[in-house]
């Protein structure tokens, strides 16, 4: 399945007939504000329900992944990354709403510690219980589709401005990929 070389300023969607995958719906993009609601938008507008959401995404606004991941799995649909492809930063969390999680070894599923603003006008204490609060509910999305909340060990290890790739057995033993193709 091609996807665009250059990623989209915000999520775009398509929908492409892809030999033996189906209807596939596209994701590709940075993941900003709003996201899921247009999300949410295109999929109720869609005469067929598609095959396979695949997604294609640097990550973005982990909010908004998360509820596009949970819109994904309450429309029972299959999620991919598909050869070419990557999901990074916040994107898994869009992944993991697949009921089944279908990855390639030729795609890259990665993570990295989140982005938070600086805090300037709060204390430091509310800050860091802003980021736990948020880090609590993202391995509450996780636990809730079925991913092994250890994901995230991966995402809080590896400093924001790098990515960890993770290869074929933590994709398994994390759940993130219910199946590994090549």
């Amino acid at each position: 399945m091609p996807v665009p070389e250059a990623f989209p300023d915000r999520l775009d969607f398509s929908v492409q007939e892809v030999e033996g995958l189906g209807r596939v719906l596209l994701l590709s993009g940075q993941i900003e504000v709003d996201d899921s609601s247009r999300f949410a938008s295109y999929l109720s507008d869609m005469k067929e329900k598609p095959d396979l959401v695949a997604l294609h995404s640097p990550g973005g606004v982990v909010s908004e992944a998360l509820s596009i991941g949970k819109r994904i799995r309450e429309a029972e649909l299959a999620s991919a990354v598909l050869a070419g492809a990557m999901c990074v930063s916040s994107c898994p969390y869009i992944l993991a709403g697949g009921e089944d999680r279908i990855v390639s070894l030729r795609g890259l599923v990665g993570m990295h510690q989140h982005y938070y603003d600086q805090p300037r006008l709060i204390p430091v204490v509310f800050a860091v219980e802003g980021i736990q609060k948020g880090q609590g509910e993202t391995m509450q999305h996780l636990i809730d589709l079925g991913v092994d909340p250890s994901l995230m060990l991966y995402s809080l290890n590896t400093p924001p401005e790098e990515i960890y790739v993770l290869v074929e057995e933590e994709l398994l033993d994390t759940r993130i990929a219910t199946q590994v193709i090549d």
